[in-house]
């Protein structure tokens, strides 16, 4: 098993992409810590987890946008397995307009969720990697923080910011054996997608080369591969998922 004795946080993991990623990790051995805001979704992500695959899994509720509740769960993770030897940095939110409708709470939010987020996770992770002198941090960033996309200024802009942030802890952490790396997906199959009218999603099959959107288990098999030894010399790189859609 790939992550036998692993131990792995996911941000934003009880359902969609991150549930999907739990699953990936918790099928080869790694404990998983179910971190969300959405506490009765994130206490049945862990129960399934744990009945599915025998392994270990817990649930923290925690809003990764506050530097202190971040701190705490983090020691409570710590605390509840032991060790922390990736972290997932997957939780974010949308808040969708056109730049000049778009309003101060709206830009603040989603940066808040989606970058100081991923910073204040790594913030408060990265000392315990570094007494152990090894670890993965994985970014869930976007496509759409390589091209950007009209009506998404502050999205974008917070996935720009996880892939700068991304490259500059890869070079920051790398000689102690920190491996810092982003997948920006391109569309994926979620709840929203689905939702979506037939034409509509008509229309996004043809701008994606591959004529089709991708899966949750696309991301969370790179997600694996990132997490897992397979991947040691690999650091600082952003991963494309996106059939095409940006090259």
């Amino acid at each position: 098993m790939l992550l036998k004795d692993r131990v792995a946080i996911i941000t934003g993991g009880s359902r969609g992409i991150g549930l999907s990623i739990a699953k990936a990790l918790a099928k080869e051995g790694a404990a998983i810590a179910i971190v969300d805001v959405l506490e009765e979704e994130a206490i049945n992500a862990a129960k399934e987890l744990t009945e599915e695959f025998h392994i270990k899994a817990d649930s923290f509720k925690c809003d990764v946008s506050n530097f202190e509740s971040t701190g705490k769960m983090i020691e409570e993770v710590k605390e509840a397995f032991g060790t922390i030897d990736i972290l997932v940095n997957n939780a974010g939110i949308t808040r969708d307009g056109l730049i000049l409708r778009m309003n101060e709470k709206q830009w603040d939010s989603v940066l808040a969720v989606n970058l100081k987020g991923t910073f204040n996770c790594t913030r408060h992770v990265s000392p315990i990697m570094l007494r152990q002198k090894r670890g993965s941090i994985i970014n869930i960033a976007s496509v759409v923080g390589q091209m950007g996309n009209s009506g998404q200024a502050n999205y974008a802009a917070s996935k720009a910011g996880m892939i700068g942030f991304t490259k500059t802890i890869a070079r920051e952490l790398a000689g102690k054996k920190i491996r810092s790396n982003a997948i920006a997906p391109g569309y994926i199959q979620t709840e929203m997608t689905e939702n979506l009218p037939e034409a509509a999603q008509k229309e996004l099959k043809k701008i994606i080369p591959m004529k089709q959107l991708g899966t949750p288990e696309d991301i969370a098999q790179t997600v694996l591969f990132l997490a897992s030894d397979n991947s040691k010399y690999i650091t600082g790189q952003v991963i494309a998922i996106n059939g095409g859609m940006y090259m």
